[in-house]
């Protein structure tokens, strides 16, 4: 299969249109030419981003990835494309964290514009990416915090020379908003009780009742707090009301979450780079630091998680894509890519870390930048409790009640994502069906581990079915959490095994990667066993549960042959 992580000195992503090709490829281009130096500095020194800014305004980068074809103006190549996004999303990550967050809350802010009726807004917006601008997205508060049900962004309802309200209060962690020109914002009439009374409408931040109060954090990213004071909203301003407003919030966090799995891996392919040259050039009591078994075991294991990472990433792509009125299974698979996949990120970080120890502090690495950012993705977006309780809503129905549905192929083709803008209500997740998830683990059943792991996966089933989580438990979010974290790792390898067979993957790498899933599946099980409020029943199937992955030094050493190969693979121009 060649190389398997994203390689710039040969970056070249065949399976895409030419136009797209040439955008990614000058994405990389733009990078490399300014050199390791410049971006660690800048990184170092908190300078923002805009020469980035000023290459996607000539490029129009995000003006032609993130303008639906309904908006393109007769464009070709516009088009919102999540093959192609994702594709950018793990460039942008593997450069650094500040340059995929221009991208990503430009992402977010646009989701409550292009799901609007209102066309002079779309319209607007559409202008604003042509001329390189970007976007906001004004939902969360400092008090309320992932609570969206919570706002104190209050309307008043006024008549004033085509004034329609006049909005009151402050946002927080609002990336953009010391430039967006339009900010998507979440807030609440004051006359109107309830879900009725939620109204998202678009801000600017140049107003002069818009006051932009501080940079919360220190960094190149610009994370703003703001407030609007008596800012005047008029009807064409306002793209959402009632339950439609709460619901293109939730349906906008479900485009845009799926953005944080890519940058993960973005992120941590460019510190498995540093850390293998590193590692193995690094010689300490007379042997090379790789010649360790701790150190071998440490990055099979960063490698396999990695692999795992970008194999079950590819495949959610794939049903995002294909999603529709009759099959919304994206909605389980899009926090796994939130709450899963960055958790493993971070893991993979952790890991490289614990092999190159001080080195990952130091400044003239990409590494160090790495390991202070990997653990912002599991966290923004919605916590990963707060998508592992989403995650549980599926699990009846994903366990027990599977449904029929045409296969979904690789969908990398260059056709615009009507349905993100279309999704409807947020309600009936309980009620969304999938295929028999037991396919993929039988289609590997010669593979020692994939057929361990399916033992583990169906005595779940089973823990579920006769000791199940009574009504006490279903209250207690800490013993669900470990229910929660079971269940993600039968999805998780569901998709990696579907995407390993598109793929071709090298079956010693897939029984690496189920040797972890084994391991971690164990580790969630013995912490089931230790819940204060586990029952005799439950800690039975506990211990039951535990499997040790099948032993094979012959295949850990073909797999390590795997990892050291990328020694010397990729270093940044200085």
């Amino acid at each position: 299969m060649g190389e398997l992580l994203l390689n710039p000195h040969d970056y070249d992503p065949k399976d895409l249109d030419p136009n797209t090709r040439r955008l990614l490829r000058a994405t990389v281009d733009w990078f490399e030419n300014r050199g390791k130096r410049r971006l660690l500095q800048d990184d170092l020194h908190a300078v923002w981003a805009g020469d980035f800014l000023d290459f996607v305004g000539r490029e129009k980068l995000f003006a032609t990835f993130l303008t639906p074809a309904a908006e393109s103006g007769g464009d070709p190549n516009k088009r919102w494309d999540a093959a192609r996004n994702a594709a950018l999303s793990e460039i942008l990550g593997f450069y650094g964290l500040a340059y995929w967050y221009l991208w990503q809350v430009t992402v977010l802010g646009l989701g409550p514009i292009w799901m609007s009726e209102n066309a002079s807004a779309r319209r607007h917006a559409a202008e604003q990416l042509e001329a390189g601008g970007v976007m906001a997205f004004g939902l969360s508060e400092r008090e309320h915090g992932a609570d969206v049900y919570s706002t104190d962004m209050l309307l008043t309802s006024v008549q004033d020379g085509g004034v329609a309200f006049r909005a009151n209060g402050t946002k927080y962690y609002i990336g953009n908003g010391n430039v967006a020109g339009m900010v998507s914002v979440f807030g609440r009439r004051t006359d109107v009780e309830g879900a009725d009374g939620y109204v998202f409408f678009v801000a600017d931040s140049r107003n002069l009742h818009y006051r932009l109060l501080d940079n919360v954090v220190h960094g190149q990213m610009y994370v703003s707090t703001f407030a609007l004071r008596d800012y005047p909203v008029r009807d064409r301003d306002i793209l959402h009301t009632g339950p439609d407003a709460f619901s293109a919030a939730l349906n906008t966090v479900n485009v845009g979450k799926f953005n944080l799995c890519t940058a993960s891996i973005g992120i941590c392919e460019h510190a498995f780079y540093e850390a293998i040259t590193h590692a193995h050039n690094r010689v300490l009591y007379g042997k090379r630091v790789t010649e360790f078994p701790h150190v071998r075991a440490a990055f099979v294991d960063a490698y396999s998680r990695l692999v795992a990472m970008k194999l079950f990433s590819a495949r959610a792509v794939d049903y995002f894509r294909s999603a529709g009125p009759e099959d919304r299974r994206y909605l389980l698979f899009n926090p796994m890519t939130k709450a899963k996949v960055t958790s493993e990120g971070e893991a993979v970080v952790t890991l490289l870390h614990d092999v190159i120890a001080a080195k990952g502090y130091e400044k003239d690495t990409y590494f160090r930048e790495a390991a202070e950012m990997i653990g912002t993705l599991p966290k923004l977006e919605g916590t990963v409790h707060v998508n592992v309780g989403l995650i549980l809503k599926f699990m009846p129905n994903y366990l027990f009640n599977p449904a029929s549905y045409p296969d979904v192929g690789t969908r990398t083709d260059p056709t615009d994502d009507e349905f993100f803008w279309a999704q409807g209500p947020t309600r009936g997740a309980g009620k969304v069906q999938f295929h028999d998830w037991t396919r993929a683990y039988e289609a590997f059943a010669d593979v020692l581990n994939v057929a361990r792991f399916l033992e583990q996966a169906l005595a779940l089933r089973e823990l579920i079915a006769t000791a199940g989580p009574d009504e006490a438990q279903r209250e207690d979010l800490d013993f669900l959490l470990t229910i929660g974290h079971l269940f993600e790792l039968v999805i998780y390898g569901q998709l990696i095994l579907e995407q390993a067979d598109i793929a071709g993957l090298d079956r010693d790498l897939l029984e690496q990667i189920f040797d972890f899933q084994i391991r971690d599946f164990s580790a969630h099980a013995v912490a089931l066993y230790g819940k204060p409020s586990s029952t005799p029943a439950q800690q039975e199937w506990a211990m039951a549960a535990i499997r040790k992955p099948a032993v094979d030094a012959g295949r850990f050493g073909r797999v390590w042959e795997q990892v050291v190969a990328y020694d010397g693979a990729y270093e940044m121009r200085p």
